[in-house]
């Protein structure tokens, strides 16, 4: 997207508590023509989920920056990571947050973080040229280490995510008409470009979405899935083997110039849902979940969620006694029981992301430092 253009947008989404992200100097968004009709709209108060479902239960995060990216070790340890370069911690499930600024980071939008364990953890920032970084702490916050800063001046970088405490990717806009990934092999001392042979074509304009830190997730067995859009078609990018090789494939979600994917969430190696839509329509409803039962081969619309607008991020419910999922966005957060053939309304106020670590251990932040912990009853 050229630049102009961006500023317009980021203007707005700033205004309408919306994100900004990728292309071209901070938008990242694809909108693809609907192949399929979804799902009607539920009654939003009809399908309201009753109060024994799923509690919310907010929490002091210690800041009031908009926080964008969750990534929980478990049901005690998470970190959370947001705008003015400010990433909180719990070790006590949230009972308690320390928020905290890395030195020499001051004004950076940290759009992702993913954590090791309570002491180490990676912040990526989102931005162009040089403001996209990654730093890492490997002692808890007391210091970090600026492991890798974007050398395109023309790059954004959008989210990433580790197999393990050594192996990640990192995915960012398209620079010069190729995709651009990143993996590490050492813990993120050096990030490698994948190679334009190990990846598909790009489409004109072809970015993410730096919304959740959710647009890339690493899966079992080497497996990863990336989310694109502001192109002709909202794609998932797949790799089998660590990002050292992908392959495309097109998606039903709704994709344009400021629409596409913004976050993908797996159960497990098979099966997996892909949520966005138009980014800065807030009250229209759009055919924005896809599903998929053979890795990300091939995707078909699930059922549209009860909550108007796009949705920027989502989670599948590990331990969950039916297939439940959570996505959240600007205009509140829904849930499903059924893998996303039909959605309830679970929360009104404004949300970027949202993870659990179990049924009963879930986040989900938002504008203003909110923090609120979910459990499933």
């Amino acid at each position: 997207m050229n630049r102009p253009l961006f500023l317009l947008i980021a203007g707005f989404c700033c205004l309408a508590l919306a994100f900004c992200s990728g292309r071209g100097g901070g938008f990242d968004a694809a909108n693809d023509k609907p192949v399929a009709v979804g799902a009607p709209v539920p009654d939003a108060e009809a399908g309201r989920v009753d109060a024994a479902a799923i509690s919310t239960v907010p929490q002091s995060s210690g800041t009031t920056e908009l926080l964008q990216a969750i990534s929980i070790v478990d049901e005690q340890t998470v970190w959370v990571s947001g705008h003015g370069a400010t990433y909180a911690r719990t070790l006590d499930g949230g009972q308690t947050w320390q928020a905290a600024i890395p030195p020499g980071a001051e004004g950076l939008q940290f759009r992702d973080v993913h954590a090791v364990d309570a002491q180490t953890a990676y912040l990526m920032s989102a931005g162009p040229g040089d403001a996209s970084r990654v730093y890492k702490t490997t002692d808890g916050g007391e210091s970090w280490t600026l492991q890798h800063t974007n050398p395109d001046a023309e790059g954004f970088y959008d989210c990433m995510d580790f197999w393990d405490p050594e192996h990640g990717a990192l995915y960012g806009d398209t620079v010069d008409g190729s995709v651009v990934i990143l993996t590490t092999s050492n813990g993120g001392e050096t990030w490698e470009r994948v190679p334009a042979e190990g990846l598909p074509a790009a489409l004109s304009g072809e970015g993410g979405f730096a919304a959740s830190g959710t647009c890339l997730v690493a899966g079992p067995e080497g497996r990863a899935w990336i989310g694109t859009g502001a192109a002709t078609s909202a794609r998932v990018l797949r790799s089998e083997d660590m990002g050292r090789t992908w392959v495309a494939a097109e998606t039903p979600i709704v994709s344009a110039g400021s629409a596409g994917i913004t976050s993908v969430s797996f159960r497990d190696a098979m099966n997996g849902m892909v949520v966005g839509g138009e980014i800065t329509d807030h009250e229209g409803r759009f055919d924005n979940v896809a599903v998929t039962s053979d890795g990300g081969r091939t995707w078909v619309l699930a059922g549209r969620p009860a909550m108007s607008g796009a949705a920027y991020g989502s989670s599948y419910v590990p331990g969950a006694p039916t297939p439940t999922v959570v996505i959240v966005g600007p205009s509140g957060a829904d849930y499903s029981l059924d893998d996303g053939a039909t959605w309830m309304s679970l929360d009104s106020l404004p949300y970027w992301a949202v993870s659990f670590a179990s049924p009963s251990a879930g986040w989900a932040v938002g504008p203003e430092g909110r923090i609120t912990k979910l459990e499933l009853h």
